[in-house]
């Protein structure tokens, strides 16, 4: 299981996200996972991956038993993708939104991780984050991984250990592309930045009120 290919990474990081956040349109057809491995919000890196490339994808994840084709039934024409990564392993709710934003998302922080995965699963405290990822660091196979402290960065950076693809002491590249899409990569890390301080203010905030 660890050691899947960036794109397979990409794959499953979108179909733990999508089960959770539009639990309506999941399981996905194959063009809403496409839509949803090439979107160019919250994701780092932005790709352009061809519905070949994520099909091919889609099926070594089968292959690896992460994945399962549901057929059509009930008034439904297409194949869809459901993951079943979380079942295998046995992840609760809150381990899966950690897993799952670090696929998507990269290297992050604690409370990084708190922000963007609100919408995933509610974390109350930086410290909740913190202690799903010391459990998921501490498993027999690591899911997760801390990296060194880069200076001018506040907090310790966390990423996942199912993919190999990406460097792990390094940020994820973003690919070369038109100007506009670089900009929205660049708009989106300033409010990544902006969203981890403010978190990191409402915890401090809430210890002085608590």
């Amino acid at each position: 299981m660890i050691g899947l290919s960036f794109l397979e990474g990409r794959v499953l990081g979108c179909l733990i996200e999508k089960e959770r956040t539009v639990a309506d349109q999941y399981p996905l057809t194959l063009n809403a996972l496409v839509a949803a491995c090439n979107q160019m919000t919250s994701r780092q890196p932005v790709i352009q991956a061809s519905a070949e490339e994520i099909e091919a994808a889609a099926g070594s994840l089968k292959a690896h038993g992460l994945v399962r084709l549901v057929h059509p039934s009930h008034g439904r024409a297409v194949v869809r993708y459901r993951q079943v990564f979380i079942d295998k392993l046995g992840l609760d709710e809150a381990e899966a939104a950690v897993i799952g934003v670090l696929l998507l998302r990269g290297a992050l922080t604690a409370a990084e991780i708190r922000t963007h995965g609100q919408r995933w699963h509610h974390f109350e405290r930086v410290e909740d984050v913190d202690g799903v990822l010391d459990a998921l660091a501490d498993r027999g196979e690591p899911l997760v991984e801390r990296l060194d402290r880069r200076s001018g960065r506040a907090g310790e950076r966390w990423v996942q250990s199912v993919t190999v693809a990406i460097p792990r002491d390094e940020p994820a590249p973003i690919p070369t592309g038109p100007g506009p899409a670089q900009q929205v990569v660049e708009l989106e890390q300033r409010v990544l930045d902006l969203e981890a301080r403010l978190a990191r203010l409402e915890d401090r905030l809430s210890d002085l009120l608590s």
